[in-house]
């Protein structure tokens, strides 16, 4: 173990369980570690780093941003925050928007909307908000309060009351647990932490109808599936819905800073008042003009349209590489979880093994391996790794 791995063993508390390589820097889709080795990076930081590393055009508007003015506060009007906002808005098809910083924040952000027009428009006590069985929303303790992964929650109560789970991917499942008190639904278009699980085709659209039908928000977390990681600009659009409210983060900063929002319906977002929440760095200056540029990063080069096609490619390759320690292949764009066969592997040896080929990769629930490489990655970068991976 080098010195780096051991101050930040030392030091930093054991929340992950890193690869042992020390990265110190990036440019597009490869990385280096502290002994010039190299990597193509198959996790983008779990989505962060979709536009790839130092986008050059996201470096020059962070340095621009930086030495002008990198934040004023809410309590002041911005120059860019009404640009940046409008711009996902128009983006998602929806009205109004609340800068926050990290994914979690965002969820936050959509929980406490959810509330508020739980009290004020369906005029309940106790707003009920239903989730779905195996989702990852984040780890604060009200997220963590409704988790179906005793990992997430162990140590961690007492847990917020108002939650209630019910299957993924089961229509009939929402239905049947709707309730008096229910005010919204929350989930994850593809659960990422899960595994990359995706629910059956025509879910999200019979979703979307049910909880207009019974008076309910929709609520999409699409901090990891969203902004061209699942093939479109937003994993809803796949099934041609708008959601009435939607939480984004991760690439939305570019893999620059931290950046989120959570978006929704103007009935829905204008029950905030002064006070009623905030965020000291939540639409700062250099986090619009960075989200901004990244944005129009994913249109100009054509990185959606790129996920989608590269990301068919990808999946039917794995398909066909049938391999004892492959058990199933799922993916949408450039998103895929492999299911690794327990009696072969685990995910963290495969991972181990991708590394020593020069592929950087992590494992989730001990079974599957994720791979979400930056958008910009190109057919003939795919065709390496995917060679290498043919070797192992």
């Amino acid at each position: 173990m080098n010195q780096s791995m051991e101050l930040e063993e030392r030091y930093c508390a054991h929340t992950y369980h890193p690869l042992p390589v020390v990265l110190t820097r990036g440019e597009r889709v490869w990385v280096w570690d502290d002994q010039g080795n190299k990597y193509l990076d198959f996790l983008s930081a779990y989505s962060t780093a979709s536009h790839g590393h130092c986008h050059p055009r996201l470096v020059r508007a962070l340095q621009r941003q930086a030495e002008k003015l990198t934040i004023g506060s809410r309590a002041f009007y911005s120059e860019l925050l009404g640009k940046f906002l409008e711009k996902i808005c128009v983006l998602s098809g929806l009205d109004m928007a609340i800068p926050m910083n990290t994914g979690a924040e965002a969820v936050e952000t959509a929980i406490k909307a959810a509330r508020l027009w739980g009290h004020q428009v369906k005029k309940r006590e106790a707003p009920e908000i239903l989730v779905a069985e195996g989702n990852f929303h984040g780890r604060t303790t009200t997220v963590i309060s409704f988790s179906s992964e005793p990992e997430y929650r162990r140590g961690f109560g007492p847990f917020m009351p108002g939650f209630r789970i019910i299957p993924f991917g089961d229509v009939e499942a929402l239905e049947r647990a709707i309730g008096p008190d229910t005010c919204a639904f929350l989930v994850e278009p593809i659960q990422g932490e899960a595994g990359v699980r995706i629910p059956p085709v025509g879910y999200l659209k019979a979703v979307a109808e049910v909880c207009r039908k019974r008076r309910i928000l929709l609520l999409l977390d699409e901090v990891q599936s969203g902004l061209g990681r699942a093939g479109k600009m937003f994993a809803f659009q796949h099934e041609g819905i708008v959601p009435d409210g939607l939480i984004l983060g991760k690439a939305l900063g570019g893999g620059m800073v931290p950046v989120s929002a959570f978006v929704g319906k103007r009935e829905i977002l204008e029950l905030f008042q002064p006070g009623s929440h905030g965020s000291t760095f939540g639409g700062n200056p250099l986090a619009c003009a960075v989200g901004l540029e990244a944005l129009a990063v994913l249109q100009e080069e054509g990185l959606i349209e790129r996920s989608e096609e590269l990301g068919k490619y990808l999946v039917e390759r794995l398909r066909k590489m049938r391999y004892p320690w492959i058990k199933e292949v799922r993916g949408k764009g450039l998103w895929v979880g492999i299911e690794v066969d327990p009696l072969q592997a685990s995910g963290r040896e495969i991972c181990e093994r991708l590394m020593k080929r020069g592929i950087l990769a992590k494992e989730t629930h001990q079974t599957i391996v994720r791979l979400a490489p930056p958008l910009v990655i190109t057919r003939q970068e795919l065709d390496w790794a995917l060679g290498e991976m043919e070797n192992l």
